[in-house]
Order: structure tokens, then C-alpha cells, then sequence
């Protein structure tokens, strides 16, 4: 069997593997490159989800040339409110409202259809000369001092000095490498779709604290919103096999009628939720990044936003790595990586699931606590522009340069 000698050899063909792939080879041209991708071709344009982008991830895009051409796509958050109430109350008071824009006018986050933002990011690599292998689920790795091996289920053999496993939450690679994770369950599962409704939105993000769980409502382009529906995983079983009438009688006692009349769009679907953390981000020769490194509660809408700042991170260090001489597989190295986002992705990690846990439930004393503490945080501009900052995700001087629109 032909082995392909590599550099770099990227797991993962969604927008962690690409955007990994495309920053480190805009950064070092020098450095050979390729993606292998588990899913055929074309499936990646099936994908009926949409994401929020935090302002440090729009200017890493930027600085990748991404962003120009996905930016038509893209739907401002000018506000975002917050309510916590039960499914058949009347009305749903307000307790923490947020203005969307950041210090200099920059909204916090754009909410961006994932199809758009993975072609675009599938145009650059092919620009740029980084080749995606189809079909090419990783099926073997075999770690030396000086290379990483890794088998292909379509017959392939790669070599590489380093490999980047973005290869999603239940990372094949990652058990490969013997990285073990933390887990959790919580019983829940979110239910994606996308909603055209009759009146605007006027850019305004809502999160619903339901007894089951956040019901969130996020703008897109035209008058359209994504949903992330968060039930009981037996109720959201349930609620994916009623016919169309049944499902969106539901939705709209959830969803109200503030927006007009609703029609779905496009299908819906359900995906489990828990906590998933790696107790390591790197082995020898082995990098983790995105859900491969953490998957997260969606309640916080920062999921997609800890995988770009691994790729910040990640590109920066490589790439000093490579301009010193240095090995960029040895652990050296990759232990600098490691500890850039240990602590950031055990935080939110935490935060994540201590919000699921508070706001899952309907137990009246601590939801008297909780709306007096959102109502006291919506009292305080301070504390409102602390979690605004946070949620745009820009970095302070020590961090990664691609965050703050910087080339590395």
C-alpha cells in the first residue's frame, strides 16, 4: 500500500477540520496538508442547521478571506432577550435583556446557516491547495517518535507529523489515541429546525427557559428563525414522529405569536445532549480540537465558538512552532496548546451544564432564585457588558491573534 506523506493530516470535514486546515496552511504554505472526511460527497450540504458566530470568530473568518463571501448569508443579533416561565403561562416576562452590539458597534454574534459557512470554508482549501478525502473514515492510527500513521476505511495509508482529530464528539481518533473523556447525559435532546414566520424579528435573539429545558429562538436572513427545541429525549422522540399539524400546534404554544403565523422549513431533526469533556487535548503526534476535545449543552450557544478558538490557538502554535524549526508533533510543543485551552473549555464546560441543570427543571424555589438573579444582573450595565464581551469570545493581547483579526 502507497503511503501519502504529510505534514499535516486534518480528521474532519466539518468547519473545526476546515477552518484548522485552511489557518495553518495561509499561515505556513510551505507545510504539506490534507483533509480526510468520514462523510461521502455532498452530504455536508444536507445540513438544514445554522450557528451562531461570536464576533472573535467572524474575525478569525475575516482574516481566512471566509467571511467576505459568507457575509450576505449572515444575520446580525441586535438584541437578545431572556425569559423563564412555564409552557402554559399567558405571558412570559422579560427578566435579562442584552443589546447586541459590542464596544466599537460590532454586533456580538451573526447567526449564519451551516451550509453556507462550510462551503465557503470547502472554496478556500481548494483555493489554497488542501486537498478533502471523501468517504475516508480514519479506521487505524499507529503513533512512532517521528510520525503518526493513520488507515483509511477507503484503503488509504497516511504519514503525518501531525494529526488533528476534528472528527466530531464521539472522535474515533481521539478513543484510537487512548484519550479518555469525561461524560454526561442529561436526558435531553435538541430539536433543530428553521421557522418562516409572518412579521420581522428585527435581529432580535430569544431564549425561553422552559420547564424541559432553553427554547431558543435565533434570527436568520428575511423573516426566518432557527430553533434549538430542548425536551426530554423520550418528548422529543415523540414529537419528531407526530405528523406536521401535531408538531407545530406544539411548537407554537412554545414559540407564541408575538412573530405572526409560522410554517416549518425544511424538516426537523433531534440530537442527543450531554457533556463531553477529554482529560487530554493532546497526545504525541495528536491534537484534539472542536467536539472531538468538548461537547457542549447548547444553552449557552457556545458549542461552535470553542471549536474556532481551538483553531486559533491551535494555528498559532503550530505555526510559531514551524518558523522556529521546532517538531511541530512533539508534545513540546502541542503542551502549549493544551494549556491555552484547558482551562477555557473546563469553564464553559462547567458553565453549560450548571445552567442545563438550573433551568431544566420546574422546582419553584430555585426558579424564584434564578429570576431574581437575572433580574438583578439586568439591573447591572456592568455585569451586562461583562457576559456580552464573553459571548463575542475576543481575546485580550495574550490570546490567540486570529480571535482579534490579527494574521499570525
Amino acid at each position: 500500500m502507497t503511503i501519502q506523506s504529510l505534514d499535516i493530516l486534518v480528521c474532519g470535514g466539518g468547519y473545526v477540520g476546515l477552518s484548522a486546515a485552511v489557518a495553518l496552511k495561509l499561515a505556513a504554505p510551505s507545510l504539506d496538508i490534507a483533509v480526510i472526511d468520514a462523510a461521502p460527497p455532498e452530504v455536508w450540504r444536507k445540513d438544514q442547521r445554522a450557528s451562531a458566530i461570536a464576533a472573535g470568530a467572524r474575525r478569525l473568518l475575516s482574516t481566512l478571506g471566509v467571511w467576505q463571501s459568507i457575509e450576505p448569508e449572515a444575520q446580525p443579533i441586535n438584541e437578545m432577550i431572556i425569559t423563564d416561565s412555564r409552557t402554559s403561562d399567558p405571558v412570559r416576562p422579560v427578566f435579562l435583556t442584552f443589546d447586541g452590539a459590542i464596544e466599537d458597534g460590532e454586533p456580538f454574534a451573526h447567526m449564519m446557516p451551516n451550509i453556507a459557512m462550510v462551503a465557503a470554508l470547502r472554496d478556500k482549501a481548494a483555493e489554497i491547495g488542501v486537498p478533502i478525502h471523501q468517504s475516508a473514515a480514519a479506521s487505524g492510527l499507529e503513533i512512532t517518535e517521528s510520525e503518526a500513521r493513520v488507515a483509511t476505511t477507503d484503503g488509504r495509508l497516511f504519514s503525518a507529523r501531525l494529526v488533528v482529530a476534528a472528527d466530531g464528539v464521539k472522535s474515533a481518533l481521539r478513543e484510537m489515541a487512548g484519550i479518555k473523556i469525561q461524560k454526561w447525559e442529561y436526558q435531553q435532546s435538541g430539536i433543530v429546525t428553521t421557522v418562516a414566520h409572518e412579521r420581522p424579528h428585527n435581529g432580535r435573539a430569544e431564549e425561553h427557559f422552559l420547564p424541559s429545558g432553553p427554547f431558543a429562538i435565533l434570527p436568520l436572513k428575511g423573516n426566518r428563525s432557527s430553533l434549538v427545541w430542548t425536551e426530554r429525549t423520550e418528548t422529543a422522540n415523540r414529537l419528531l414522529a407526530e405528523d406536521d399539524f401535531v408538531f407545530e400546534a406544539e411548537l407554537e404554544r412554545r414559540f407564541g405569536h408575538h412573530l405572526g403565523a409560522l410554517r416549518i422549513e425544511g424538516g426537523r431533526k433531534a440530537f442527543p445532549l450531554g457533556l463531553t469533556l477529554a482529560r487530554d487535548f493532546v497526545k504525541p503526534r495528536v491534537a484534539l480540537a472542536g467536539d472531538a476535545a468538548h461537547g457542549i449543552h447548547p444553552v449557552a450557544g457556545q458549542g461552535l465558538n470553542l471549536g474556532f478558538r481551538d483553531v486559533a490557538a491551535l494555528a498559532e502554535t503550530i505555526v510559531d512552532a514551524h518558523r522556529l524549526g521546532l517538531d511541530i508533533g512533539s508534545m513540546a510543543v502541542l503542551e502549549r496548546y493544551q494549556i491555552w485551552r484547558r482551562f477555557d473549555t473546563v469553564r464553559m464546560g462547567l458553565t453549560s451544564d450548571i445552567l442545563t441543570r438550573m433551568f431544566s427543571n420546574d422546582f419553584t424555589p430555585l426558579r424564584l432564585v434564578r429570576d431574581f438573579g437575572l433580574g438583578l444582573v439586568d439591573r447591572m450595565p456592568a455585569m451586562k457588558r461583562y457576559f456580552i464581551n464573553q459571548a463575542a469570545g475576543i481575546p485580550d493581547a495574550s490570546g490567540p491573534r486570529l480571535l482579534r483579526g490579527e494574521a499570525i
